[in-house]
């Protein structure tokens, strides 16, 4: 492809959404979805899609297209990728890539480490173990995976820790090793750079307004469509409004935790993107982007 990827990255609640909207508007894009949440169907409330208008107003691709119980991962998210810009590029439209999840964008960009495949036996066997459990056994083989997962990615913690059982390497090894140096295309990074606390207010407002929006309803109406063990019910905001609905868990608990998981998240997403080939950190209004 002749032009970049127009990439907009950021931690959540920084107006990734608004901004890529503007800009495909200006440049004649259409946008392709790089967040992990936003690609389950029915799962809209609390994973902040973009609203009717929104996705009226420009294309979007790669956003509610995989079924909550879909085993989904980032080769796939990759593939899916991939095939819709490929579409983009041949009508003669630009791209524009955003999304917060980090290792989405990174394997866009750049590749999927190597790593074995899953071995069935020792995932069930893992999986018996509570998540501290887990945690606390990837922290003794590798520190600097479980230095940047929290205890409740439960996910990503046994597959590190199928990786090292495996190889006998701590998954954090492989990705230094790949390094993800060969660029699978041309691109442009901009990482959306609020000041800190304007961020973490907008975080606890729109928070609020999840709730408010209905997302404990989203969550029973999930809940009665058979999704209450997908994968995106262990999501902020989901688990917690899933808590809610059993008892376990106030209203005011669970909206006063779920910002302070979204603020904590946001702290990862700057380190992880700091640490990201070519990005451009930019403040608002973003107005040097395009």
């Amino acid at each position: 492809m002749s032009e970049p990827l127009l990439v907009i990255a950021g931690p959540t609640a920084s107006g990734k959404t608004r901004v890529a909207i503007e800009l495909a508007e200006r440049v004649g894009a259409e946008i392709v979805n790089a967040d992990s949440q936003q690609v389950y169907r029915f799962f809209d409330i609390g994973t902040a899609k973009p609203s009717a208008a929104e996705l009226n107003r420009v294309p979007h691709h790669v956003i509610s297209c995989v079924d909550p119980l879909e085993d989904f991962s980032a080769a796939k998210f990759q593939q899916l990728a991939d095939a819709a810009i490929a579409d983009i590029v041949k009508r003669g439209k630009r791209v524009i890539v955003v999304g917060g999840t980090g290792l989405y964008i990174r394997v866009l960009l750049h590749g999927v480490v190597p790593a074995p495949g899953s071995d069935d036996a020792l995932r069930a066997e893992l999986e018996k173990f509570s998540d501290a459990v887990l945690h606390a056994r990837l922290a003794s083989v590798d520190a600097v995976t479980a230095n940047r997962l929290p205890v409740t990615d439960r996910v990503r913690i046994i597959r590190a820790l199928e990786i090292h059982a495996l190889t006998g390497e701590p998954a954090s090894v492989h990705r230094e090793r790949h390094s993800f140096q060969a660029d699978r295309y041309p691109y442009r990074l901009w990482v959306l750079d609020p000041p800190r606390e304007a961020l973490y207010g907008t975080i606890n407002a729109r928070t609020k307004a999840m709730f408010d929006a209905g997302l404990i309803d989203e969550t029973r109406s999930l809940v009665a469509r058979g999704y209450r063990d997908a994968a995106p019910m262990g999501a902020v905001g989901y688990a917690q409004a899933l808590k809610v609905l059993d008892g376990a868990m106030t209203l005011e608990a669970a909206i006063a935790d779920v910002a302070q998981k979204t603020r904590h998240y946001a702290k990862r997403q700057w380190t992880w993107f700091k640490k990201e080939q070519g990005a451009v950190f930019v403040q608002p209004p973003y107005s040097q982007i395009g």
